[in-house]
């Protein structure tokens, strides 16, 4: 740890300023902060080095000696009061308003001290880390469309072997985020766990397409029952409906089905609507008779 520059731990160049320093130092000490990573041995020791830098690159005097003798400074510094060689470690406490300008007055809205240790630099409590509420996490989940019409859930699980099943609720839609209270991050010192988020995604359907709550689908429809009218089929989430097609319905009529598209997420009791566009289908192939018969049709219609 001792041979390591300084100047490397820091992340800085030898021409840094001492604001430079201070910035350096501040960003990575709130990173490697032992209340900030409780039991990790690696950030402790990763602390001490930055510390250990920073004492140096931040006293001018100290700065000079290190860039001139290297990691040997400390053997021909001669502290005021002691001889160059007596052993004397020149160390000196830092004061509440370096602490503060050192690490800044605010973090994510908290005074930084008070977030670790419950108080000021010199106060009582700055042994007792104080409760921080874990982070919120997001993860992404895909799901159909017919499960998010029906609702669903997952199971997932953690490297820890942490497992939870998640519920998602009916009518959910893409892009939006369900909330599981309690499911995020552990944590620090008794604080309560942070909120897992779902990112829903719900992947395209081969029939329907959604538009918010409700759904458009096409229906096939031959021209015989187009002209003369009929009942066709219509597909929907659940179970097939039939719906009567007047006489001669054009080609991409829409009739709308009231309450048969998706549960709105707010109330999964009430429903939008199904939208089922006529695609009026073409025979294929023509007897000899039929083509007579169509023939005869144009003469009369012209």
């Amino acid at each position: 740890m001792g041979n390591r520059d300084y100047y490397q731990t820091l992340g800085v160049d030898r021409s840094s300023t001492t604001d430079d320093i201070k910035k350096a130092y501040r960003r990575l000490a709130r990173r490697h902060h032992p209340d900030v990573n409780p039991g990790d041995m690696a950030a402790e020791e990763q602390f001490k080095e930055i510390n250990a830098a920073f004492q140096v690159l931040s006293d001018s005097e100290k700065r000079r000696q290190y860039d001139q003798f290297g990691q040997q400074w400390q053997q021909t510094a001669t502290p005021s009061g002691t001889s160059s060689g007596s052993g004397a470690e020149y160390t000196r406490t830092m004061s509440p308003e370096e602490f503060e300008e050192i690490y800044g007055s605010n973090l994510d809205g908290m005074d930084f001290f008070e977030t670790l240790f419950g108080g000021r630099p010199g106060g009582q409590e700055q042994c007792q880390p104080r409760p921080r509420k874990g982070r919120d996490e997001e993860h992404t989940v895909e799901i159909s469309l017919e499960e998010a019409f029906h609702g669903t859930s997952r199971s997932l699980q953690w490297d820890d072997g942490r497992r939870i099943e998640a519920r998602i609720p009916r009518g959910v839609r893409s892009g939006s985020r369900v909330r599981l209270a309690g499911q995020g991050g552990a944590g620090l010192a008794g604080g309560s766990p942070g909120d897992l988020y779902l990112r829903v995604r719900v992947t395209p359907h081969a029939i329907f397409l959604r538009a918010g709550d409700d759904l458009r689908v096409s229906i096939w429809v031959d021209l015989y029952t187009a002209v003369l009218g009929g009942a066709v089929t219509v597909p929907t989430c659940e179970q097939a409906v039939s719906l009567t097609i007047p006489a001669e319905t054009p080609n991409g009529k829409v009739f709308r089905l009231r309450g048969l598209g998706m549960p709105l997420s707010k109330d999964p009791t009430q429903r939008g609507d199904l939208y089922a566009r006529v695609q009026v289908e073409l025979p294929l192939t023509l007897n000899s008779r039929e083509r007579e018969l169509f023939q005869q049709l144009r003469d009369m219609r012209t």
